[in-house]
């Protein structure tokens, strides 16, 4: 570990997370061990325009900045004018070139994450006073850890779910489970037959089951030719994202592939079984409640960290790290196409003892 950064002692400090939903949530744990030892700071995030709905409601931050994902010029000189060196410190979560160029805009004192191997990064070196070089298999939680580690800090560990809003008007009365069936890309589906007989078994153990969903018409009548005939309570995309926290909050089970709801699901302390096909849980397996005492394992069968139960079907060629079977993002993937029911109720059924 470093020595501790020294800092004022109200500093201003810039978080930089310019990922999808996931990736933002699980650096609220960096932001909360900012919070612990600098209480009096201003912590702020710099975010892409639409992610900011996954922290909402988030108490350890005082201004959420957004910035398009492909901003115009008047918009990057927008954007550099509010930055303006105005931090302290400014550190990038990433270890792409944007964040880090955000950080040169933000603060004199920047901190960030740095490719282990590669050409064209000494800029990046010669640009973060603190440079934490990390691999390409690293899991998000490692990530920040290491930046954690690399301010003279220890990780605290739990994810901060979105805050807010109630689910009473969706949730059930009786015990239930929670079902999210569309991931954004194609080849991280499970099959529509898989997802039929799931909610059979859940009925058999006495669970109601409720299945979220967006907003998108199209994915909306593809969970109505999943569950429409079944005994199934629809979200139809009604909750926020602090909503969906509270409902899963209260689920005794939650089944989704490998995707933000998924990791949402983790941080709310749910019990929690994701489904894996190509992509590689080492590296993006939901984070458990409170944090890993070990790391996901590449492959496996049923594997357990804390609150959350990885599920895959594990085929010589799994994980392939692929986009999918066909190499595109609506390809589909053998290994969760001949994903049986069966193995994710065995899962379901540790989840709920």
């Amino acid at each position: 570990m470093s020595p501790e950064i020294a800092l004022p002692a109200k500093p201003k400090i810039l978080v930089i997370t310019l990922r999808r939903l996931g990736d933002v949530l699980m650096s609220t744990p960096l932001i909360r061990t900012l919070r612990c030892r600098w209480p009096e700071a201003t912590v702020d995030t710099l975010l892409f325009a639409g992610s900011e709905r996954i922290i909402k409601g988030n108490p350890d931050l005082d201004h959420i900045l957004t910035v398009a994902q492909r901003p115009s010029p008047a918009q990057m000189f927008a954007l550099a004018r509010q930055l303006g060196r105005r931090y302290d410190l400014a550190i990038s979560t990433q270890s792409g070139d944007r964040p880090i160029f955000y950080a040169m805009l933000a603060a004199r004192r920047r901190v960030g994450l740095v490719p282990l191997r590669g050409g064209g990064t000494w800029w990046k070196h010669h640009a973060l006073e603190r440079a934490v070089s990390i691999g390409r298999d690293c899991h998000r939680f490692e990530e920040m850890q290491a930046l954690a580690e690399a301010l003279g800090l220890t990780l605290h560990p739990q994810t901060v779910c979105p805050q807010g809003s109630l689910a009473a008007p969706i949730a059930p009365a009786t015990p239930y489970a929670v079902l999210h069936a569309t991931p954004f890309e194609r080849y991280r589906r499970w099959t529509e037959e898989g997802w039929r007989a799931l909610v059979r078994g859940l009925n058999e153990r006495g669970l109601k089951v409720v299945a979220t969903e967006g907003r998108d018409p199209e994915e909306q009548a593809y969970v109505e030719n999943i569950f429409g005939p079944l005994d199934v309570t629809r979200e139809r995309g009604k909750l926020d994202w602090p909503g969906l926290a509270a409902l899963l909050r209260g689920a005794a089970v939650y089944i989704g592939p490998d995707t933000s709801m998924t990791h949402l699901a983790a941080a709310s302390g749910c019990p929690t079984v994701a489904l894996h096909g190509s992509t590689n849980p080492q590296r993006t397996g939901a984070w458990p409640a409170g944090g890993f005492s070990k790391m996901w394992d590449s492959v496996g069968t049923i594997q357990n960290r804390g609150n959350v139960w990885v599920v895959q079907n594990p085929l010589p060629c799994v994980p392939c790290e692929e986009l999918g079977c066909e190499r595109h993002l609506n390809s589909y993937s053998r290994c969760l196409e001949e994903l049986t029911a069966a193995r994710v109720l065995e899962a379901v059924d540790r989840a709920l003892n």
